[in-house]
């Protein structure tokens, strides 16, 4: 499992839940750009071949750093990192915990209780984080105009005024789709991580160590993006879009097969992949180091003198 040691390194749920937080905002930190690149190409509507601005991963990044400047890649990095302190910390850090717990409530198979895990833990997160989600998406969708005006003039700005403009429930908007969304990735990303690592350690294909926890993390992230990316779409379209231009999220989802196609569902999937598969390199690899610091840190404080 994710962060499974022998018993005596075993990190306690203040070391996970710490951990988890700090690597998630540190692969936030280097993978940011791609999300934004990622935003953008998803947020794009279909107008006409001539009429597509953003082209590729590459051609977004430097459509944006000509016309917005390099800062507009780090555009709602400050809502970002909330986000995964209030988001990973709950979806990562207690996802063992879970998993332990449905195995003594369930007693099944082993890999359906990684699945529950993923999901409960996944469906958590997004109903705390929501609205910092819906902050880093306005941001990272939002282009300066001609005269430098903004949607939004900074972080609390946004939450103020989607607050006022569109009620609280605006800070929860598409919360269903991104719970939906979450509890796909939290199974395909922290499930798929632990089985590869399980297995690599099993048939003594590697040791645990960095090279396992990086060959693990970017097949989570393969797997997470192919099945994730439908549904991450149609959040990121919901959650930018203005009042009344969706009933629903799948409504949302309904117009864009029709105006769109389903190759629309599959927009920005290249960014998502490079994203996802760098941050889970990232995070993994952090939140794994970071784990057995602390953890013999922990021993070191506890144990008499």
């Amino acid at each position: 499992m994710v962060g499974m040691k022998p018993k005596d390194m075993m990190p306690s749920a203040a070391v996970k839940f710490f951990g988890a937080g700090t690597a998630a905002c540190i692969a936030d930190l280097v993978t940011f750009p791609l999300d934004t690149a990622k935003v953008r190409l998803q947020s794009q509507k279909a107008e006409g071949v001539g009429a597509m601005k953003y082209r590729g991963v590459l051609g977004t990044i430097t459509t944006m750093v000509r016309t917005e400047g390099a800062r507009s890649l780090y555009n709602g990095l400050v809502a970002g990192l909330q986000r995964q302190m209030s988001f990973a910390s709950v979806r990562i850090g207690l996802y063992d915990s879970m998993n332990n717990k449905h195995v003594a409530l369930l007693l099944l198979l082993w890999i359906v209780t990684r699945l529950m895990a993923g999901c409960t833990t996944g469906a958590m997160a997004v109903a705390f984080a929501q609205p910092t989600d819906v902050v880093k998406v306005r941001f990272q969708a939002q282009v300066r105009l001609a005269d430098g005006e903004r949607r939004y003039n900074g972080t609390m700005d946004a939450y103020k005024t989607i607050a006022r403009d569109e009620g609280v429930r605006g800070l929860w908007k598409g919360c269903m789709p991104n719970i939906t969304r979450n509890a796909i990735v939290n199974c395909a990303e922290l499930v798929t991580y632990d089985m590869i690592k399980e297995l690599i350690l099993k048939y003594d294909l590697m040791t645990d160590n960095m090279p396992c926890h990086f060959t693990a993390a970017f097949s989570a992230g393969f797997c997470t993006t192919v099945v994730a990316s439908p549904v991450d779409v149609i959040k990121t379209r919901f959650m930018n879009s203005g009042n009344g231009q969706y009933s629903s999220a799948l409504n949302c989802a309904i117009t864009m097969l029709r105006n769109e196609g389903p190759t629309a569902f599959y927009k920005g999937f290249m960014p998502s992949f490079l994203r996802l598969g760098s941050w889970n390199i990232v995070m993994f690899v952090t939140y794994e180091q970071i784990k057995k610091g602390l953890s013999r840190a922990q021993q070191y404080w506890e144990s008499p003198f």
